[in-house]
Formats: structure tokens, sequence, C-alpha cells
């Protein structure tokens, strides 16, 4: 879909974001959102859970039961978000991927920025 064809008021004003992680436990899960929450780096966390995940760490296949938290964000508040979550996280390397949002409801996207916002 090309922009010329979004309506104009879904076109955003800058970039959003919505920033996965992985964590072990529903605890842990709830912590890390909250946080980020509270300190505005994220207008929203939605926990998952629990989840079976498969991969290779130092040479062997793992299995582990996970919980995923997936943040709503702007662009410009991504840097501190990831920060964020390594600094608060358990894990030697823990989950940080990104995925922009093409668009999405004007209203929806106002309140992100606002709950975003520095110093709100």
């Amino acid at each position: 879909m090309s922009e010329e064809s979004l309506p104009e008021e879904s076109v955003p004003e800058e970039s959003f974001l919505l920033v996965a992680t992985t964590t072990d436990s529903a605890e842990r899960a709830r912590a890390l959102a909250a946080g980020a929450v509270a300190a505005r780096l994220a207008a929203c966390a939605q926990i998952d859970g629990p989840l079976t995940s498969v991969y290779r760490w130092q040479g062997a296949i793992e299995t582990a039961t996970e919980w995923r938290v997936l943040y709503k964000t702007t662009a410009a508040r991504y840097r501190d978000l990831e920060a964020h979550i390594k600094a608060e996280h358990t894990y030697d390397v823990p989950e940080v991927v990104a995925t922009e949002v093409v668009t999405g409801s004007a209203e929806y996207l106002a309140w992100l920025r606002e709950e975003t916002a520095p110093g709100s």
C-alpha cells in the first residue's frame, strides 16, 4: 500500500514502534512492563505467555518457557527503552527487537505520542 492511498489523518507525524522482549517469568514480565510505562518509555506494554522458545545458546539447543512483553512506543524513545530493558533484564543477552508501525488510528497514535513524551 502506498502512502498516497492512505487517508491523510492516518499518516503519522513521526515513527511508532512495537518493541518486543522475552523473559523467564510472569512476574519479571510485569516488572519490565510496569517500569517502562512508569518511565514513559512506552505508552503501553502487553504480556503474552507462557510460550515456548527454542533457541541456540552457547552451542546447545535450549527450550524454555518464557513470557513476551510487547511495548508500544515512539522511535524517539527507542534508545532509552532499549537501555531500560537491558538494565532491568536478567538475561545476559535479552531480546530487544522493534517493528515499525506503518499506520494506525489518529487517536491512538496521538495518545501514544502524548504518553511517551519526556517530562509529561
